[in-house]
C-alpha cells in the first residue's frame, strides 16, 4: 500500500516543472529562469528523447559564442527593448590619425595640440628649484632672455631668445653651481604650424653634479638665426652643421656652417615638415622614388 501524497508536494512539483520546463509568456525563452538561477542549459540533441552528447554540446557552446545566446539560435528583442541604432561604417586609421590609403607614413593625419606658453609653476621639485635660482643670481640677463621655466617628465628645461643661447650656455657651463661642461646634443624640430615653427633643442650635462638640463629656442621661417655656440663648447660644429643640413636653420658665428649629410649642391632641407616624400630621384641610380600616396599601400 503506498502513502498518500500530500497535496501540497504536488502543486510545489507542478510550479516546479512549469518554471523549468514551460515558457511563462509568449516569445520569451524558457531557460530564462534557469539561467537566472545559476544552473546550465542542456542542449536538446537531435534525435527525440536521446540524450545529448559532448560533441553536441560543443557545438552548441560555438553557436552560443557567436550568436551571444546559449540556446544556440539568436533570441528576437523582447517587446520595448531598446536598440542601438545602425552606424555607418567608418574608414580606419592608423596611429597618426590618418585614414587608410596610399600614404603609409602618417605624415598626412599627425595633429599636435599647442602646449600653453607658460611657465611651470613653483616649487619645481629636486633640484630643478636651486639650479634655476643660481641661474638668476650668476646671469643679471636672466628675465630678459629666458622666457619660460618648464618642468615635465621629471625634466628641466628652459626657453632662451635665439640671440641669447650662446650667453647662457657660457654662464652655465662655467658657474661653480652649475658646470654643465658638456654639450650632447644640438637638434632640429619643425612645427610646421606655429609662428616660429623651427626650433634648436640643447642637452647640456653636468659631468661634476650628474645632472642634465635642456634649452630651447624658436625661430620663424624667415629669420630662422640662432646665435652659435661653439666658442663655449666646440663639440656644437657637427651638430650644428647638421641642423642646418635638415632644417635650414642659421648658426651665427659658426666656424665653416656647411652641409654635412647632403651633398653640398643639394637643394632643399630635407626634414622640413614641407619638404616633399618622394619623387625625388636617387643620386647614381637613376631611380625615382614615388610620393606615398603612389606607393605600394600596406594597410
Amino acid at each position: 500500500m503506498t502513502a498518500p501524497q500530500d497535496p501540497s508536494q504536488d502543486d510545489a512539483h507542478g510550479k516546479a516543472e512549469q518554471t523549468v520546463g514551460s515558457p511563462k509568456g509568449p516569445g520569451q525563452d524558457p531557460s530564462e529562469d534557469v539561467l537566472r538561477a545559476g544552473h546550465p542549459v542542456t542542449p536538446v540533441s537531435a534525435g527525440v528523447g536521446e540524450p545529448s552528447t559532448d560533441h553536441d554540446r560543443s557545438d552548441s557552446a560555438k553557436t552560443a559564442n557567436e550568436t551571444g545566446n546559449l540556446g544556440g539560435a539568436p533570441l528576437a528583442p523582447s517587446p520595448g527593448a531598446v536598440t542601438a541604432p545602425a552606424h555607418e561604417p567608418r574608414a580606419g586609421s592608423d596611429m597618426f590619425g590618418a585614414t587608410f590609403g596610399g600614404d603609409t607614413s602618417g605624415f598626412g593625419g599627425l595633429v599636435r595640440q599647442q602646449p600653453a606658453a607658460l611657465s611651470s609653476p613653483r616649487p619645481y621639485g629636486g633640484w630643478f628649484d636651486e639650479t634655476v635660482d643660481a641661474l638668476q643670481e650668476a646671469y643679471p640677463g636672466f628675465g630678459e632672455a629666458i622666457t619660460r621655466v618648464i618642468v615635465d617628465r621629471g625634466e628641466l628645461t628652459l626657453h632662451v631668445l635665439p640671440g641669447r643661447v650662446a650667453e647662457v650656455c657660457q654662464v652655465l657651463r662655467d658657474s661653480q653651481n652649475h658646470r654643465f661642461e658638456l654639450l650632447s646634443s644640438v637638434s632640429g624640430v619643425d612645427y610646421i604650424d606655429q609662428p616660429d615653427r623651427f626650433h634648436v633643442v640643447y642637452h647640456l650635462t653636468s659631468m661634476t653634479y650628474r645632472r642634465r638640463i635642456r634649452l630651447e629656442t624658436a625661430v620663424p621661417l624667415d629669420n630662422a638665426h640662432v646665435a652659435s655656440v661653439t666658442r663655449v663648447y666646440p663639440t656644437a660644429d657637427f651638430h650644428e652643421r647638421e641642423t642646418w643640413d635638415m632644417f635650414g636653420i642659421v648658426f651665427d658665428g659658426h666656424p665653416g656652417l656647411t652641409r654635412i649629410l647632403m651633398p653640398d649642391d643639394w637643394q632643399g632641407h630635407p626634414q622640413r615638415k614641407d619638404y616633399p616624400l618622394g619623387g625625388v630621384p636617387v643620386e647614381y641610380k637613376g631611380a625615382q622614388i614615388p610620393p606615398p600616396d603612389e606607393r605600394r599601400a600596406y594597410a
